[in-house]
């Protein structure tokens, strides 16, 4: 049975690529959160890698994710999470993702280890 969580576009990354970690990934399908934000990201590594728009829409849209668009709330929060995560290099799509959990709390899964340091009040969770 799947389980509620938000996912970074890394986490997606590593599921439509079959890498490691993508069982923990596999196990929030369907239903998972993702931001509209996020989801661009993971078009975009796509798209870079040469997928035709065809075949990553058919890709992503498979999963059966949730998309949910950034609200006025989250884009405050994801402007405050900056001075706290710079140091980090987080991005905007990062912290868009973490907002997310924030918002809808529930934990985050992504790739990227150096969220696990954070302590922004959201529950992260590294897939590898």
């Amino acid at each position: 049975m799947p389980r509620d969580a938000v996912l970074d576009a890394s986490a997606v990354l590593v599921l439509v690529q079959g890498e490691t970690g993508a069982d923990r990934v596999a196990a929030c399908i369907p239903g998972g959160l993702i931001s509209a934000v996020n989801l661009a990201e993971v078009v975009g590594k796509l798209a870079d890698a040469g997928m035709p728009r065809e075949q990553v829409e058919l890709a992503l849209t498979s999963l059966g994710l949730r998309v949910v668009p950034l609200s006025e709330a989250a884009a405050y929060e994801v402007g405050m999470m900056r001075p706290a995560t710079r140091a980090k290099g987080l991005s905007l799509g990062d912290r868009a993702c973490l907002a997310l959990g924030l918002e809808a709390r529930l934990p985050v899964l992504t790739a990227d280890r150096a969220w696990v340091e954070l302590d922004l009040g959201a529950v992260v969770e590294a897939i590898r």
